[in-house]
């Protein structure tokens, strides 16, 4: 109890400050024991500083009057994760499909007075790989091998991370700066460290393709039951927004219709990568008859952001598969039919209620983050504090906002001009290692066209670094970044192993 009210007054900003600190450092350093030690000090005070945050919320009443039923819980999820950190010890490549698996599913939980869905399934992968390495290089007397050599991208994350955390300390909406580091920041970044150091197989990276296909398949089937029964399995406030519209809007298994149709575009843009180097007619059909089940599912998310990340990555993917010019040249043909249709029904589009009803709302909020920034031009509000200072600002703002959609002018309003630099140079240092060298490695194209229509993304919608997503693109084409073209050299993992 005294360690939660020491924790619970002025020290979990120092606290926040110290977890950026231990994030980076588990990014930067290459020498095994050091590095795990950044580890558990990330994966220690990062429980501690949520449970300090939560301590008095309503979601921990169980555990305030059954102690005892809590502790045998406790035990039994810290049994779990202590035999899945011996099985990924021991197939360190497990690492991979487990987090793949693990990356969409999403768990609603009460903290801090809001509901946020959160990724559960992939926190207890990240703690259990992330034990897995740190035991025995505690154990190990002799240095094991190093890190490949650091790279601007790890740099920049490593900044950011930790400008996040300073800024947090002034911010208007601590709680949610601190939410943001413990759900987001710092175990994404222990999954990119992971992902950053294993060693990436051509069968690893099938193997990966060959779990998140099959998800997707089913998450796009969820989602045509959904629009023939007219109902959704979960998110409430789009199910009373269906209500109001003549129009139906599904979201599978997301909560989020825009994050549904992320998901699929980046899965579609593997596939279109599968199909335009297949060399049999067997394979060129079966991902042609996939990408069209996951096309009618993105369709029916409505989601125009989704859509256009899915075109940004099929261009680039045209582009290093082919030529520039007549990919550029196509983007503008494109560019013209859209023009033209929306000069001919403008009210198609939605443009008959503005710009701002046609974005749904966005084009307030953009406007309103770049007030917000020039109000804060150097060092911004703190970080998580756009939702609450924008409602400050706008009183008749929706209740329900949960976002600006635009990552940069988040940032911007945010961080200031401080963390909007150290985003840019991050996003350009990432597309410039992504992209280096790609014509002559389709896997790592993929992964390219991938990370870029992402960044597209979060451009119209929301979560870039808020997303794991973007850290498992960043680790490993960081990792494949620096090695050879993937070849069959080395040997696939074993079938048992892969069946358990």
């Amino acid at each position: 109890m005294t360690v939660f009210a020491v924790l619970s007054g002025p020290l979990p900003k120092l606290g926040v400050v110290v977890l950026g600190l231990l994030a980076a450092g588990a990014i930067l350093d290459v020498e095994p024991r050091r590095r795990a030690l950044w580890m558990l000090g990330a994966l220690v005070l990062s429980p501690a500083l949520l449970l300090a945050d939560i301590w008095h919320s309503p979601q921990l009443h169980f555990v305030h009057h059954h102690p005892l039923y809590a502790a045998v819980g406790a035990v039994l999820a810290l049994t779990l994760l202590g035999v899945a950190a011996t099985l990924i010890a021991r197939r360190p490549w497990l690492t991979a499909p487990l987090a793949v698996l693990a990356l969409p599913f999403r768990v609603p939980i009460e903290s801090g007075g809001t509901t946020s869905n959160l990724l559960v399934p992939l926190y207890f992968v990240v703690a259990a790989a992330a034990l897995a390495e740190i035991v025995p290089a505690l154990r190990e007397d002799r240095p094991g091998p190093e890190a490949p050599a650091r790279r601007w991208v790890e740099r920049l994350l490593a900044l950011y991370v930790v400008l996040y955390a300073i800024q947090a300390t002034y911010s208007v909406d601590f709680k949610d700066a601190l939410q943001n580091m413990v759900f987001f920041y710092v175990p994404f970044a222990l999954l990119f460290t992971m992902l950053r150091r294993l060693h990436w197989t051509r069968e690893l990276i099938v193997m990966c393709l060959q779990v998140v296909v099959p998800l997707a398949i089913v998450f796009a089937c969820i989602g045509f039951v959904e629009y023939d029964t007219k109902t959704l399995l979960l998110n409430p406030k789009l199910i009373a927004a269906n209500n109001l519209h003549t129009y139906f809007t599904v979201n599978s298994v997301f909560f989020d219709p825009d994050i549904f149709g992320r998901f699929l575009a980046l899965v579609m843009i593997a596939l279109a990568a599968v199909l335009i180097h297949a060399r049999d007619r067997r394979t060129a059909i079966g991902t042609t008859v996939i990408l069209a089940i996951l096309w009618g599912g993105l369709v029916l998310t409505l989601s125009r952001s989704s859509m256009a990340a899915l075109l940004v990555g099929l261009g680039i993917l045209a582009a290093l598969r082919w030529k520039v010019w007549p990919v550029l040249a196509t983007a503008g043909v494109v560019v013209v039919i859209g023009a033209i249709a929306l000069a001919v029904s403008p009210n198609t589009f939605g443009l008959n209620q503005g710009l701002n009803g046609a974005s749904s709302g966005r084009a307030n909020l953009v406007t309103g983050g770049l007030s917000m920034f020039g109000d804060e031009p150097l060092y911004g509000y703190g970080s998580g504090a756009f939702i609450d200072e924008y409602k400050q600002q706008h009183p008749l703002a929706s209740k329900t906002l949960s976002a600006s959609h635009t990552i940069p002018i988040t940032i911007a309003a945010e961080q200031g001009l401080i963390g909007l630099l150290a985003y840019l140079a991050l996003v350009i240092a990432a597309v410039i290692a992504l992209l280096r060298g790609t014509r002559a490695d389709p896997i790592r194209a993929t992964i390219a066209a991938a990370f870029v229509a992402l960044v597209f993304h979060t451009m119209l919608y929301a979560d870039f670094l808020e997303d794991p997503v973007t850290w498992a693109l960043l680790g490993i084409g960081c990792a494949l970044a620096i090695t050879a073209p993937l070849g069959r050299g080395d040997p696939a993992p074993e079938p048992a192993a892969i069946a358990a």
